[in-house]
């Protein structure tokens, strides 16, 4: 079997005409899980991370395991508001508005090198707040690897414009 399928797609969901892609399927099978984070890891064997930076939510459960297999820490992006201490915070587009992300001031050090973990790459608006947030603690983004990539919106495009190396395990078609 493959990772996609392994995912679920949830037709109309959460608004009429979306195809939601639903990686808690993956997630929910051992082998399925294991496939996934081995082959987001793959990509970047022999190399050195000092942390792996998850996106919320997703992004948590993916990159805790990919930190693991990568003998590095682990850092949460989150919503804005959701993290105690200070934090710096980086605004992002949405399909309607405006959203936010913030990290701890503290959680990265200059110099240190940073894979950027998420399970859906779309328009790349989160994956750009978040690279953002990394750079000006001064972290150093070598990757950015996603379960999901949805190319006719073109975030691989973005990240790729931005000088990132971007690591997709699977694409599906229609946002």
């Amino acid at each position: 079997m493959h990772v996609q399928d392994y995912i679920r797609t949830i037709p109309n969901f959460p608004h009429e005409g979306i195809m939601f892609r639903d990686v808690t399927t993956l997630f929910l099978d051992p082998r399925g899980f294991r496939m996934a984070v081995d082959q987001l890891v793959q990509p970047y064997a022999g190399l050195r991370f000092d942390k792996v930076a998850g996106l919320e939510a997703r992004g948590f459960i993916l990159g805790g395991a990919v930190a693991h297999q990568l003998s590095a820490g682990f850092v949460p992006i989150r919503k804005a508001g959701k993290l105690p201490g200070k934090v710096i915070s980086q605004d992002y587009e949405l399909e309607y508005g405006t959203a936010t992300v913030e990290l701890h001031d503290d959680s990265i050090q200059p110099g240190e090198k940073i894979l950027l973990v998420d399970d859906l790459l779309a328009t790349g608006g989160t994956a750009e707040a978040g690279i953002t947030l990394i750079e000006k603690l001064g972290g150093v983004v070598v990757g950015c690897a996603f379960i999901i990539d949805l190319p006719e919106l073109g975030g691989r495009k973005k990240l790729e414009d931005m000088g990132m190396d971007v690591h997709v395990l699977c694409e599906f078609d229609g946002a």
